[in-house]
């Protein structure tokens, strides 16, 4: 029984390192893949820019579509929590109204490489059916996100909200990835417009 349960600990420590490994490699290869973007980048690519060999990337992930999802995932899960602190912490619906609309545009401006890589993912997936499932299952972590913060802002007003979540996630999401748009442009007035316009709708999507 000792001897099971000892082969079994192993086995959980060998799948916990492996997963740490690939959660490191990751973050290196991010770097890589936020600047240069899908098309135009390969695992040999991105192991002449970390600390890795081409084999020890190739070890860990089947290929860079692999690759590419798993970093993604990885950044968007963390965007998750961050969202989700503002809406239990926030007190009141101007507080909630005023942190998602800061929260919004210092991504864009802090992480707009990283932003700019999700959407190059989420746009090959209309091409490339092997990235699908995984763009919707992002997709969908991300509309619950907005969500959260929307139900809980309407909870704070106690207004009524009579969209539906696809709907909301759509209207946020069109506006980030129009400041992104701007922010990569160079428009200086790119975060504050969105800060700006998030506040806007957030407040005008409540019925009377």
């Amino acid at each position: 029984m000792t001897d099971v349960a000892d082969r079994s600990g192993d086995q959980t420590r060998q799948v916990d390192r492996f997963d740490q490994r690939r959660a490191q490699l990751a973050r290196s290869a991010l770097v890589t893949l936020s600047e240069l973007g899908y098309a135009r980048t390969s695992l040999r690519e991105i192991a002449q820019n970390s600390e890795f060999s081409h084999g020890v990337l190739h070890y860990y992930f089947r290929d860079k579509v692999e690759l590419i999802t798993y970093c993604v995932k990885q950044y968007k899960t963390e965007c998750v929590t961050r969202y989700d602190r503002i809406a239990e912490t926030a007190k009141t619906a101007d507080e909630l109204k005023l942190a998602f609309g800061a929260a919004m545009a210092a991504t864009l401006c802090e992480d707009a490489p990283l932003h700019r890589l999700w959407y190059d993912l989420r746009n090959q997936s209309l091409f490339e059916k092997v990235f699908r499932a995984d763009v919707l299952a992002i997709d969908e972590t991300l509309e619950r996100m907005i969500w959260r913060i929307v139900s809980r802002y309407a909870e704070l007003r106690g207004r009524p909200l009579d969209l539906a979540p696809s709907t909301v996630y759509a209207l946020f999401d069109g506006l980030f990835q129009q400041g992104l748009l701007k922010h990569l442009a160079g428009r200086e007035d790119a975060a504050r417009c969105l800060r700006h316009s998030v506040e806007q709708v957030l407040e005008r999507i409540f019925t009377t």
